[in-house]
């Protein structure tokens, strides 16, 4: 048991880390919004950016030879794991059902999980199209 723990210790140390980062981003972004607003806006934009890029980080990853062991864990896990929020997601929808505001509850509850599995896909799609378009791009200029 202490040799698996000693063995994990750098990667629980990077999502640590990470999240750490993630967290306060999420947290300058709400800051913006110091009032709370009618729609939570800000957590849909945290969730729905944060699912784009985690999309766009495997991309980059899957293209990479050999990635560093540490930087999923880092990104992905801990920074963009750090920088979404769907448990305020969940919290907010709740919020809303109890202000009597049940419209903006189903547009919330619907929006979001459909707004970050299509970031996802547009990032998992198009990042390698991009990295094609820039690697040609790189080629044709030398």
């Amino acid at each position: 048991m202490r040799r698996s723990w000693k063995r994990h210790t750098p990667v629980l140390a990077a999502i640590a880390a990470g999240g750490v980062v993630g967290a306060e981003a999420r947290y300058a972004l709400t800051l913006l919004n110091a009032d709370p607003p009618a729609f939570p806006w800000v957590t849909l934009v945290e969730n729905i950016t944060g699912c784009f890029l985690i999309g766009v980080l495997m991309a980059v990853l899957t293209q990479l030879t050999a990635p560093h062991p540490l930087l999923r864990p880092f990104l992905g896990i801990g920074v963009l794991g750090g920088y979404t929020t769907f448990s305020a997601y969940a919290v907010e929808v709740r919020v809303l059902l109890l202000d009597d505001r049940a419209l903006a509850a189903l547009v919330y509850l619907v929006v979001t999980p459909i707004g970050a599995l299509g970031a996802v896909l547009l990032a998992t799609r198009g990042t390698p199209a991009l990295l094609r378009m820039l690697r040609q791009r790189g080629t044709d200029t030398s």
